[in-house]
């Protein structure tokens, strides 16, 4: 398991972003269930290695980062465009 672990935090955030791009392009309704199969990849992973916190601190610490900023931008964007 541990060695797919990379291929599967890649490949959710390559869904993530494909379905994005996809979404923005086309609209379709098939770009939402692709970000949601992207994001269950990555939040596997993530959940994974936060049981195993020992053998993936760095990724762990790194995780946390990345989701404090995404909260924090998101926070932003939204007291932003509220108005």
């Amino acid at each position: 398991m541990k060695k797919y672990l990379k291929e599967l935090e890649i490949s959710g955030i390559a869904m993530m972003f494909i379905g994005i791009i996809m979404g923005r392009l086309l609209g379709s309704d098939i770009c939402t269930l692709i970000i949601i199969i992207g994001m269950l990849l990555w939040v596997f992973t993530v959940v994974y290695k936060a049981f195993h916190w020992q053998e993936f601190r760095r990724d762990n610490i790194l995780n946390i980062i990345i989701m404090l900023g995404a909260i924090i931008a998101i926070f932003i964007t939204f007291t932003t465009f509220a108005k």
